[in-house]
C-alpha cells in the first residue's frame, strides 16, 4: 500500500494557519513542524520551565547590556525567514542591528537580518539546532554570531563566522566565568544566564 501524499503548504498558507494557531510551528519545506504544542499534540510537551527561565534571563541581560544602541533583542515571538530556503524559524533569543528588514509584505512578524541567534538545548531540539537549523541560519547574509546554551549543565558553545565562511566554536563552562560575544558589544555572566535554573542532581554513585 503506498503512503498517502502530504500536500505541501505554500508560505502564505503558513501564515495564516500560524496566525490562528494556538501553539507555535516552524515552517520548511511546505510543511509545519510544532515546537511549543500543548502535551496532547503528537506527543510533544512544551518547554520547560529551566528552558524558559534560561531564554529570559539571556534576553534580559543582552537587552541592558545593548540599551541605547542600534541592537535590538528579541525573544520568542519574532519569525526569522531564510530567504534561500523559504523556511521559517523561532530562535529563542534573537539580535538585530539597524533597521529591521521585513521579508514578507505587510507583516512586522518576520524579519530576515538578524545578527546573533541563541537556541537554548533540549533533547528534543539539539540534533535539529545544531544540524539542519543551524545550516539554514549560515544561509542568512547578516548572521555573524550563533550560541548554544544547554539547559541541564552549564555549558554554552558560541559559532563565529570567519572572513572564509567558516564558522570557530569556542566552548565556556566555567561557572565563575562568562559568555562574550563578538557581533555585539556584550559580555554575560554564565552564572547570570543560569539564575534560578535547577540542574538534575547526579546519582549517587553504587545506586
Amino acid at each position: 500500500m503506498s503512503a498517502i501524499p502530504v500536500r505541501l503548504l505554500t508560505e502564505e498558507e503558513y501564515l495564516a494557519i500560524e496566525e490562528q494557531a494556538t501553539y507555535k510551528s516552524e515552517f520548511y519545506d511546505g510543511i509545519m513542524y510544532p515546537i511549543q504544542p500543548p502535551p496532547d499534540v503528537i506527543g510533544m510537551a512544551g518547554s520547560s520551565i529551566d528552558h524558559n527561565q534560561i531564554k529570559d534571563n539571556i534576553a534580559r541581560e543582552l537587552g541592558n547590556a545593548l540599551a541605547g544602541g542600534p541592537c535590538r533583542t528579541m525573544s520568542s515571538d519574532l519569525k526569522i525567514r531564510t530567504d534561500s530556503t523559504r523556511s521559517y524559524s523561532y530562535p529563542d533569543v534573537v539580535v538585530f542591528c539597524g533597521a529591521p528588514v521585513f521579508p514578507v509584505k505587510k507583516r512586522r512578524d518576520v524579519i530576515s537580518n538578524p545578527t546573533l541567534i541563541i537556541e537554548v538545548l533540549s533533547d528534543s531540539t539539539e540534533k535539529y539546532d545544531r544540524g539542519g537549523k543551524f545550516e539554514r541560519y549560515k544561509t542568512l547574509a547578516t548572521l555573524r554570531e550563533y550560541v548554544l546554551v544547554a539547559q541541564n549543565l552549564i555549558s554554552a558553545e558560541r559559532f563565529v563566522r570567519q572572513p572564509d565562511g567558516s564558522w570557530a566554536v569556542t566552548e565556556y563552562t566555567d561557572p565563575a566565568g562568562s559568555l562574550p560575544f563578538t557581533s555585539v558589544p556584550a559580555d554575560i555572566p554564565l552564572a547570570a544566564i543560569y539564575r534560578h535554573v535547577e540542574f538534575p542532581e547526579e546519582p549517587a554513585l553504587g545506586s
